[in-house]
């Protein structure tokens, strides 16, 4: 992306972490300046005090480490946050686990620690396979080719998996809207962490802080909506009637700790009353973050280049499994399986095969990437439209920089991490306290409607 001349980011230190918000900053187009500071943590170190070690791998053996550094990647985002003038967590690898701690989630080996996703055996290689909806059971024996009774449970699937090639499952998997990824390997090189489309005239640098409109659900997405508030932008989480955020049926301290600081507007999409009030939601707003297939959009009658291309300054973050340009119609992916395709779960494999790499790693690290992106563009003048996917952003960082060598000894549930630089306890997993209860669904939408005058 192009940079106006006056944008210019300082990053203190030396080190994976430094380096990596380096990096991000500079591929978004601002002028880095490296300052002196303190040596970072060695990666192995850092993955050990995030938490994220302590939910890798199986739970009677030893934790493992990926062959990325990841938590430094993670870091490094945090680190890139403060250099533009966002309020960046005061430990960002340890987002990694958060949801972990608050669920009190622990290692499985190959069931993901949140339960939904499992590491399968296809004829000819390994696979994730995310079971979150009760419509993905149903689609199994569609999906499979098999009797209903013969897939009822995880070891009838496995059975079924066993006899078919991967590129089978996984071409079904797309038309049917099964979250389904072949485990990838580490990827050696960094791939693109997004893609920018500058559809929209853009600003002068703006004296205020951003309206946003947070549209996704889950987990990447509002963290990203929950990052841009604590920098300052009002945020509107916006929900279909008909479909609430998946995530308030979960743990409510983990949905406080991503939306407390957002209003609730809660919409019947197909009425005309709601209608108005979405078309003059957009109409105010500065950002748009969604997590849904374009698709999905369209037949909203919701445009990303056309909102963007509407008013100077505008930026619309999409937030896919694998991004935009993923071939019709689509792949579904959550956290877990879309880190799989990324190589994370190669990436921490034992001698049996792959292994899942924490919790819906992918989720928290685009989660921070994304806030990065949004806030950088916004004050650059916006006008641009960013792609960015779960699976490319896991990839990008763990093909960014090797964790080096390192020593995991002690004992399943005492475990240290020894590396040349020192050596550190492997963490248990935390989060953070959330500053407020979330607004109930819809707690905002009759205000809104007064104030936009709909």
């Amino acid at each position: 992306m192009a940079s106006r001349p006056s944008e210019c980011a300082v990053v203190a230190g030396s080190g994976a972490a430094s380096d990596y918000a380096r990096r991000l900053l500079g591929d978004l187009g601002l002028a880095v300046t490296s300052a002196p500071g303190p040596r970072d943590p060695h990666p192995a170190l850092a993955w050990a005090a995030s938490g994220a070690m302590a939910i890798t791998g199986w739970p009677h053996a030893l934790p493992r480490v990926p062959s990325g550094a990841l938590a430094s990647c993670a870091a490094g985002a945090g680190r890139a946050l403060a250099a533009i003038g966002a309020r960046a967590p005061e430990d960002p690898a340890a987002l990694l686990a958060e949801r972990a701690a608050l669920f009190g989630l622990a290692r499985r080996g190959r069931i993901a620690p949140g339960g939904a996703c499992r590491l399968l055996r296809a004829r000819d290689g390994w696979a994730a396979l995310t079971l979150a909806r009760d419509d993905d059971r149903r689609a199994l024996p569609a999906w499979l080719e098999a009797g209903g009774s013969g897939v009822s449970d995880w070891d009838g699937v496995e059975r079924e998996l066993a006899r078919r090639p991967l590129a089978w499952l996984a071409e079904r998997a797309r038309w049917l809207g099964i979250a389904f990824a072949p485990a990838a390997p580490a990827p050696a090189s960094a791939a693109l962490w997004f893609t920018a489309s500058e559809c929209g005239p853009r600003g002068d640098p703006p004296r205020r802080a951003p309206r946003v409109l947070d549209f996704s659900a889950l987990w990447a997405g509002p963290l990203c909506a929950a990052l841009l508030a604590d920098a300052g932008a009002e945020v509107i989480k916006i929900e279909s009637a008909s479909r609430l955020d998946g995530a308030r049926a979960g743990a409510a301290a983990f949905y406080d700790l991503i939306n407390a600081r957002k209003r609730s507007a809660v919409l019947e999409f197909g009425g005309a009353r709601d209608r108005a009030l979405l078309a003059a939601l957009f109409a105010s707003a500065d950002v748009v973050i969604e997590s849904a297939r374009p698709r999905a959009l369209a037949q909203l009658g919701i445009d990303a280049e056309a909102f963007v291309a509407a008013r100077a300054g505008r930026v619309w973050i999409s937030i896919t499994g694998y991004g935009r340009a993923d071939a019709a119609p689509g792949r579904v992916a959550f956290g877990d399986d879309a880190a799989v395709a990324a190589g994370a779960a190669r990436a921490v494999a034992d001698a049996d095969g792959p292994l899942f790499c924490a919790d819906a790693i992918a989720d928290p690290l685009t989660g921070l990437h994304a806030a990065v992106a949004a806030w950088a563009c916004w004050r650059a003048g916006g006008g641009v439209l960013l792609d960015l996917s779960l699976c490319g952003v896991t990839a990008h960082a763990l093909a960014f920089a090797s964790t080096g060598a390192f020593e995991v000894s002690g004992s399943a549930g005492a475990a240290r991490v020894r590396a040349a630089c020192g050596e550190a306890r492997v963490a248990a997993p935390r989060a953070r306290r959330a500053c407020a209860r979330a607004r109930s669904a819809g707690a905002d939408t009759e205000a809104l409607r007064q104030e936009l005058a709909c």
